[in-house]
């Protein structure tokens, strides 16, 4: 195992999430606790030490699966992280019940590592108000001893992390974002690294395989990548593509079964960062990967034609994530942060915005398809 030094710390470069842990019979809700336990034990054998779970995953019961099978290892032995979930704007004012509650289900007196969870544009209002406290409080906790390190999460865009940054960087110590070499361009994760390089905070990664999308790719691809590394597997570039990546600190994988694990453990034995033709060659795949993507390029002629006001490009990167993704929640979530009159359910499919698009995309189409999307 690589390891990363943070402040007076030697941290596993790989940290196991525990978001997808096994479950039984495909619910989420129940997790196979001795299969878990398994994993925990190979990670702890095999030099893992940092453990990441969180209130909301699987149901709320990963905090405790993961506190039980941590239980019977020295507590100086591994580094534990969870995170208060800002996602639900309804918890903003339960910081203290839900911390308490938090050490309680994990077993412990301290958590190593805490974050904000979430920082995105939905809850960022609420992050940023003295009536909640969240981060006043936490910084409470953090001189308490509670916490000894205090940082945050985001799905949001770069103005959403430097509004957050703004009011509160000088308390955050790291800082966990969606990194992998697909959303490098997809959601701005280069510019997202440069702010916290800026901030000098380190980068914890979530999300390098892209929920598992980068674990296969089409043939072509692969047949590309395997002809500059012929040892390495297709999950590793991702791994790799991370290693060099300037303040990257630790990287996270949702590991679900023993194979991943122990696969994952193998990639993380060296740390060989990519060259200059490898690293042009793997964001050539990530561009063929997003090759249907709708070729907006934010020039905001259409906003200025649109009747209903609609934030045209805003909606068709949405759009985008959504497709791409088949799903998920980033969409949805962000658009809790829009008035329901500018949703994509709002455009009119009058297709004035069309006939000054440079792009000449059908924007009306997909307009009507995203809304069925989210309607399900």
């Amino acid at each position: 195992m690589i390891y990363k030094t943070f402040q007076d710390l030697r941290l596993s470069a790989l940290g196991m999430g525990a978001m997808r842990l096994p479950v039984i019979d495909g619910d989420d809700g129940k997790i196979d606790a001795a299969a878990a336990e398994a994993m925990v034990d190979y990670a702890m054998a095999h030099g893992v030490n940092y453990y990441d779970t969180a209130w909301g995953y699987h149901d709320g019961h990963s905090e405790t699966v993961m506190g039980r099978a941590l239980a019977k290892y020295p507590r100086e032995s591994f580094y534990l992280a969870t995170k208060f979930p800002g996602y639900d704007l309804a918890n903003m004012p339960k910081a203290k019940e839900i911390f308490e509650k938090q050490l309680e289900k994990c077993g412990v007196d301290h958590f190593d590592f805490y974050l904000c969870h979430n920082v995105c544009e939905m809850n960022i209002d609420a992050y940023l108000d003295p009536a909640y406290g969240v981060v006043p409080y936490l910084v409470e906790q953090k001189k308490a001893g509670r916490i000894k390190h205090l940082g945050f999460s985001a799905h949001g865009a770069v103005p959403v992390m430097e509004r957050f940054l703004d009011a509160w960087g000088q308390h955050m110590e790291f800082c966990q974002i969606q990194l992998n070499y697909l959303d490098w361009t997809f959601q701005d994760a280069k510019a997202k690294v440069e702010l916290l390089n800026k901030w000098n905070i380190p980068v914890w990664v979530m999300e390098p395989l892209r929920g598992g999308k980068l674990a296969k790719l089409p043939e072509a691809a692969e047949e590309k990548l395997r002809a500059l590394r012929p040892e390495e597997t297709i999950p590793a570039w991702a791994f790799r593509f991370l290693q060099s990546v300037p303040g990257v600190t630790m990287i996270l994988s949702g590991m679900s079964n023993a194979q991943q694990m122990e696969e994952n453990i193998r990639t993380f034995e060296t740390d060989a960062p990519l060259n200059e033709k490898e690293m042009e060659t793997l964001l050539a795949v990530a561009e063929g990967l997003l090759s249907g993507r709708l070729p907006c390029t934010a020039c905001h002629y259409c906003v200025s034609h649109c009747p209903q006001g609609l934030d045209i490009p805003m909606l068709l990167e949405l759009y985008n994530e959504h497709s791409f993704t088949g799903g998920g929640f980033l969409a949805p979530m962000a658009l809790m942060a829009v008035p329901a009159e500018k949703h994509p359910t709002a455009c009119v499919g009058c297709r004035s915005c069309e006939k000054v698009c440079p792009q000449q995309i059908k924007i009306s189409e997909a307009m009507a398809d995203f809304a069925a999307r989210l309607n399900g």
